[in-house]
């Protein structure tokens, strides 16, 4: 239940806006932003300790003839100052209950030539500051958003980039043309990553720029937006601010920003799940692993052995999945779908569903979902959405809620729109590949691919990337899909399965290669959800990353990843409560590499307590996995 405690400041008086700037601080103080007039049009500035990371910058919309609103020639009719101070339970997430502070202003401006109106509310957090407009009444003409993100000194960018290595390290200046969020920024000694929250209405973020120019804006179309009725209501327009990376690959701020559930999602179980489009043509001396019912159930059976909630059955299980002939509730497979689902019910293994895009242009969603929930089906993976990027999030949010009404849990694939905290209004919706995953377009990333999307794709909320391949052997595989080798080692492709911040954590190899590292495999069936809480004790974007999750049983799970460059460093134990604790460390041997041997790995064990500091030694494109768990009074 949220708790809030509301400070309210009213000035009901007609305001002069030229003769005013206003200052929002966040609750701790550090963080700043001033909004006001300035050369006629309304700005924001942004600082961090007293440090100037945002010049002044416009915020609102242009019409076709380069008349910008709000103006300083609008009127401030009323501005409402506020507080909100508490915590709220999630169902799942980095933490088992999320801080909910922050201090907020809204200005209410008026046009005096007409009757709309803008609501510009701006919010402080810790960790960043919103904004978002509220149109009403407005009017018939094209308009567009030109908030712009203008940088005192020509800082280095990084940016989402589809199903490929993000754009970056690159400077400001450097950009010509068009940016996809998440953009995250490394200003001198501080971070910034710039995205939204809670996009009702218009279309998802992009981001613009001129070459040799220090700042971004919004790079959205033209529209009426009087055509989305009385009230246009824009995404919240978010900055992520701190001086250690690791607060805003840690933060709550974009769920924060999104409206509470309506729905009960007490049925939602997170976690780590198998999958049967990689096992397929992975080979073991007396049996062949493919898509079919007698793989299922070695899968299902594996997880069930080792507390791995749920199997993903991907595509062509109802026929081509492309083709629109294909029935995605009678087809081809359904039978044996209907039998694995009731046994994995009788092992306590939740089974996901693919379905194409192109099933619902013959077929009724709501009809289809509606029979996967009937058959006691888990979740459903949705693939190759089409449409534009407005009518995809339309779509998107369409869908997530007819999941949530039949109780599945939904997975976005193949260029999805972009997370932007709908997980808090929808815990339902746990992953979606916003990102380049692993293996997937028959390619494999490199490591400095893996610890740049941690501090990109990842602020973006939960993604799917597939990590977790144990199949390292040199020379390419027996798999159909993608016989690859994959540029990584077994004890950095373990910890990425933790790393990795997603509510379906979707491994992808045969029971075999897991049981031929006991150790790791425990490692990855420790990591029981929802978390209770999570940090990243270190890291550099591009470099490396060092995160600490609880699991919901009490152990204590690190995972360590690195880039192309050997790496020795200590993880502190500070996160520890008070006692004696065991151990397990599993790091990369000396002679291992991601190129020429992967599977080189040594296990320690460790007695360890609050304060200690474990050493860890990391291969290149290699990790780290440490397990902590109580040592029993006896010992």
């Amino acid at each position: 239940m949220k708790i809030f405690r509301f400070f309210l400041a009213c000035f009901f008086s007609v305001l002069s806006v030229a003769a005013y700037a206003y200052q929002i601080d966040a609750p701790n103080s550090l963080l700043t932003a001033y909004v006001g007039p300035s050369d006629g049009l309304w700005k924001y500035r942004l600082e961090y300790d007293g440090n100037k990371l945002m010049k002044p910058s416009v915020l609102g919309f242009t019409t076709r003839d380069n008349r910008i609103f709000p103006n300083t020639e609008w009127r401030l009719r009323t501005h409402i100052k506020s507080s909100s101070q508490g915590s709220y339970p999630i169902v799942w997430g980095k933490h088992a209950a999320v801080e909910n502070s922050y201090n907020q202003i809204v200005f209410y401006l008026e046009d005096p030539n007409s009757n709309m109106c803008v609501d510009l509310q701006v919010r402080a957090y810790d960790d960043g500051i919103a904004f978002r407009y509220i149109v009403r009444n407005p009017t018939a003409e094209v308009a567009r958003e030109i908030t712009s993100y203008h940088f005192p000194e020509d800082y280095t960018a990084w940016y989402y980039n589809g199903e490929n290595h993000n754009i970056g390290p690159e400077l400001i200046s450097d950009c010509d043309g068009e940016r996809l969020p998440v953009a995250t920024i490394k200003a001198g000694d501080y971070y910034m990553a710039i995205h939204e929250a809670d996009l009702r209405m218009g279309e998802p973020l992009r981001l613009t720029s001129q070459k040799g120019k220090t700042y971004l804006c919004v790079n959205s179309d033209w529209r009426r937006l009087d055509g989305y009725g009385d009230t246009y209501e824009s995404a919240w327009r978010v900055i992520f601010c701190s001086d250690f990376i690791g607060d805003l690959v840690d933060s709550h701020l974009l769920e924060l920003l999104n409206p509470a559930p309506e729905y009960d999602f007490s049925w939602v179980i997170p976690g780590v799940c198998v999958w049967d489009w990689r096992i397929d043509g992975a080979q073991t001396k007396n049996f062949t692993y493919g898509m079919d019912y007698e793989s299922w159930k070695r899968m299902v059976d594996f997880a069930s052995d080792y507390k791995i909630k749920h199997l993903v059955l991907d595509a062509n299980w109802y026929g081509p999945e492309f083709e629109q002939s294909s029935d995605p509730v009678n087809g081809d497979k359904a039978e044996d779908v209907k039998k694995i689902i009731q046994y994995g019910k009788s092992r306590r293994v939740g089974i996901w569903l693919y379905l194409n895009d192109a099933a619902s242009q013959k077929n009724s969603l709501d009809r289809v979902l509606q029979q996967y929930s009937r058959w006691g089906a888990a979740g459903v993976k949705y693939g190759f959405m089409s449409g534009t990027p407005e009518e995809k999030n339309l779509k998107t949010r369409y869908i997530t809620d007819l999941c949530a009404k039949y109780r599945l849990l939904v997975d976005f694939h193949d260029y999805p729109v972009h997370p932007y905290g709908q997980m808090y209004t929808y815990p339902n919706a746990v992953t979606r590949e916003y990102c380049q995953a692993q293996l997937d377009g028959h390619k494999t990333f490199e490591p400095k691919t893996f610890v740049t999307s941690c501090f990109v794709n990842m602020l973006a909320g939960p993604i799917d990337m597939n990590n977790g391949m144990m199949d390292l052997r040199q020379g390419e595989t027996t798999r159909r899909d993608n016989n690859q080798p994959v540029h990584s080692t077994v004890t950095s492709e373990a910890a990425r399965t933790l790393v990795t911040f997603s509510g379906a954590t979707v491994i992808p190899d045969i029971p075999e290669y897991y049981k031929k590292y006991p150790n790791l495999l425990g490692f990855i069936s420790a990591q029981q959800q929802p978390w209770l809480q999570s940090k990243t004790l270190d890291g550099e974007i591009g470099e490396y990353i060092v995160m600490m999750r609880q699991a919901n049983t009490g152990e204590f799970l690190v995972g360590a990843v690195n880039n192309e460059t050997a790496r020795t460093m200590y993880v502190p134990l500070d996160f520890l409560p008070d006692g004696k604790f065991f151990a397990v460390i599993c790091e990369d041997d000396d002679d291992a590499h991601y190129l020429t041997n992967r599977e080189a790995a040594v296990t320690h064990r460790l007695i360890v307590q609050r304060g200690d500091r474990i050493k860890i030694s990391m291969a290149p494109g290699g990790g780290a996995c440490i397990r902590i768990t109580p040592r029993p009074n006896s010992e």
